[in-house]
């Protein structure tokens, strides 16, 4: 019998399905994160430090080149944001951010290693007078922090997003394993700084700063080669456009057509392709007089053959308009973010300073570092997730059968109580701390150092439940071309946080030094202040924060616990296929 070959088909066989995504790429993103995490902050934590006793600068000027720094860092993620949803895509967003900073490292470790590259080494005279930097050494040092703060815009937004890319939030094993990515990047994050204040703080200020300098840069190429490597098993959405852009566009159309009326109008909706990858938002009934941006009111003059807009900025679509409500959502709740945050940032400023004024002692010839007190948060927020991960969701479900975890609601009110508890604990350790040093006459006063701990330890819990969940809402209440918008409101609320502590602390400092015979904070000497009425304060703030938060802000979480469906999900060609669909 002969044999005859098959005729070639005019179509090739489909491709077998080949999973991406999913945990398997997101261990690469993680570990990324982590080395990138370890990296930055070793720097952050000592920048202070490596200024004033390597460049021999003035208090005023490490604190505006610190703050404007950060600031500037946090600011970036903004711009971050916008070239990753327009030109480059969270991908190559996250790759060029983290190259960005590994130039930018290893320019500030070049300037440890090269003494030409800083001021001589300060021998101070009768008159206190040390040489001061010149103007291109600072250029230089400016530029690696400038090329950090370039690294950090790109990184800080997409990270979180581009994580949340690998799973499949349309199933309800997606959701679990997407929320469960929230905590584990987050405990990694944690770990990393666990590293950077001890490890690595002390190889800088003990042993060597070209060493300590080195290792992050070493940790920064390391970080950019796990990316790398997960290449192959990511799922890369591509750039669909700012929704910076979106926002300006509703708010121009909506308001020229502000005398139209919307229940008698009928609606722009643009077909899949130019709506959200792989999700379709239905047109919601909330923040209604939006809608007036997407009305068609002359389909002839307004609309092209293809039956697109012809101006974009007096005609948008539904999905442009819904993407908006999305954003305005998350205002209510952002604004009870930025009060735990001013909480947060109580334990690294006047934590370490209760620190300093403590007896730190343990043993005849060891003193605990103030810097290390933080630890107690991390180590808290730490023990937390892993016990929350492994053990109370598994016990849950072995008992009940099903899955279950606390609502975000949920998390963000424990969080918010927790933050008063630890304002409370605060001032009332901080009194008998005060006490004890009048009582004996001492600049140090007699009690120990572990009576703060537990005030740190509730600041680090109130981190891992509120913080978490915010960081969770701001990234799941988007559609997932917005992800990275959300990280970038992430990390504005540290900013805006930032700037209000330090409001507050002058607000207090002014209206206490009139109705009292001495400021409450702002002295040399704590034992002079009144930094219990501080603390005492700040936990009648998060009260109202608390308040605030039941009353008005927990509606606008309730809607994504309760899964009101804010999407419908549609199948395109020209979507990667994810892990859960194999």
């Amino acid at each position: 019998m002969d044999l005859v070959a098959p005729l070639p088909s005019s179509h090739p066989p489909p491709p077998p399905c080949q999973k991406l995504g999913g945990w398997r790429a997101v261990k690469y993103i993680i570990g990324n994160e982590s080395f990138e995490k370890l990296s930055s902050m070793s720097l952050i934590s000592n920048i202070t430090v490596y200024l004033s006793t390597q460049y021999n600068v003035n208090g005023t000027f490490v604190v505006n080149v610190v703050n404007i720094w950060i600031g500037t860092s946090n600011i970036a993620t903004l711009a971050g944001a916008f070239i990753a949803d327009t030109r480059l895509g969270r991908y190559r967003t996250l790759l060029y951010g983290s190259i960005a900073s590994f130039l930018g490292m290893g320019t500030v470790a070049l300037t440890a290693a090269l003494h030409q590259l800083r001021p001589p080494h300060c021998n101070a005279d009768d008159s206190g007078h040390c040489p001061q930097p010149h103007l291109w050494q600072l250029l230089v040092l400016f530029t690696g922090l400038g090329l950090l703060s370039i690294g950090a815009g790109g990184i800080r937004p997409c990270n979180v997003a581009f994580g949340a890319d690998q799973f499949d939030t349309t199933t309800e094993k997606g959701k679990s394993q997407l929320e469960s990515f929230f905590n584990w990047w987050y405990l990694s994050f944690t770990i990393a700084l666990l590293i950077a204040l001890t490890g690595v703080v002390y190889v800088q200020t003990n042993v060597s700063w070209t060493l300590g300098f080195a290792i992050p840069t070493i940790c920064f190429f390391i970080s950019i080669s796990i990316f790398l490597l997960g290449r192959h098993t990511y799922i890369i959405v591509k750039p669909r456009g700012s929704m910076l852009t979106d926002v300006a566009r509703v708010i121009v159309a909506a308001y020229r057509k502000r005398g139209h009326s919307i229940s008698s109008s009928s609606f722009y909706d643009s077909p899949m392709e130019d709506s959200t990858c792989g999700e379709k938002l239905i047109h919601t009934d909330r923040f209604k007089w939006l809608d007036r941006a997407a009305i068609i009111v002359n389909p002839e003059e307004e609309l092209d053959e293809q039956g697109k807009p012809k101006n974009s900025w007096r005609l948008c679509s539904l999905q442009q308009v819904e993407g908006f409500k999305c954003l305005v959502s998350i205002i209510p709740v952002w604004i009870s973010g930025i009060g735990c945050f001013i909480v947060f940032n109580q334990p690294n400023t006047f934590g370490i300073l209760q620190a300093i004024q403590s007896n730190r002692s343990i043993g005849p010839h060891f003193k605990f570092p103030p810097g290390w007190m933080s630890l107690a948060g991390m180590i808290a927020l730490s023990i937390w997730i892993i016990i929350y991960e492994r053990v109370l969701i598994k016990l849950g479900k072995k008992i009940t059968g099903k899955e279950r975890r606390l609502t975000m609601e949920q998390r963000i009110t424990i969080g918010i109580l927790l933050s008063i508890f630890s304002m409370i604990t605060s001032g009332v350790v901080e009194k008998h701390r005060r006490d004890a040093a009048l009582k004996n006459r001492l600049f140090i006063s007699p009690t120990s150092f572990a009576l703060l701990l537990p005030q740190h330890v509730l600041t680090g819990l109130m981190e891992a439940f509120a913080l978490v969940a915010i960081m969770e809402f701001f990234t799941m209440h988007m559609p997932e071309h917005m992800r990275t918008v959300a990280g970038a409101i992430f990390f504005l609320t540290i900013s805006v946080a930032s700037y209000l502590s330090s409001l507050i602390v002058y607000v207090i400092k002014k209206v206490s030094a009139k109705i009292a015979k001495s400021p409450w904070v702002g002295g040399h000497d704590l034992n002079q202040n009144r930094l219990d009425y501080y603390y005492f304060t700040l936990a009648v703030l998060e009260t109202l924060n608390l308040l605030y938060f039941v009353i008005f802000a927990r509606r606008f979480v309730r809607g994504y616990d309760d899964k009101v469906k804010l999407t419908e999900n549609v199948r395109r060609n020209d979507l990667p296929v994810k892990d859960e669909e194999c």
